[in-house]
């Protein structure tokens, strides 16, 4: 497995520069690292912030498991996106709010044919509300399909 997470992460990330605002390093409660999060009351309603993690060692025809913490804090806080690179114009994964403030994992399967994923972006879109933010955390991919819960 690689670890992608933001404190001891071995993982290429960058912030897209034709988006609206980036993402920042926030303090974990914990104390123990960081996370990457937009507070919500960063830009205007709709717009997007991007970050990208670079994959350059993934083997064609094989299945990865792309495991992340992420939360939505706060009243109408906006959506968490991912997009794969190959798949751009949907996303592969969506969430528009959590039932409460806490961290919840989200899985993604990555499928490799002979055309390689070579990035994933982790998108957010800005919502109504002014308190809160969408935090993304502990990012991991593993070989192999996404285990069951």
């Amino acid at each position: 497995s690689v670890d992608c997470s933001f404190s001891r992460g071995v993982c290429d990330w960058k912030q897209d520069t034709d988006d609206d605002f980036d993402w920042n390093p926030a303090d974990r409660d914990r104390g123990d690292g960081y996370y990457m999060a937009v507070p919500a009351f960063v830009g205007h309603k709709k717009d997007m912030g991007r970050l990208k993690l670079l994959l350059t060692d993934l083997k064609p025809k094989s299945s990865y498991c792309l495991m992340f913490s992420y939360r939505l804090a706060g009243e109408r806080v906006g959506k968490l996106r991912v997009f794969l690179a190959n798949e751009k114009h949907a996303p592969v994964w969506e969430q528009n709010k959590g039932k409460d403030e806490r961290w919840r994992t989200g899985k993604i399967d990555i499928f490799q044919e002979s055309e390689t994923t070579n990035s994933v972006t982790f998108e957010s879109e800005r919502g109504k509300g002014k308190t809160g933010e969408i935090g993304v955390d502990n990012v991991i991919l593993i070989s192999g399909p996404c285990p069951e819960d």
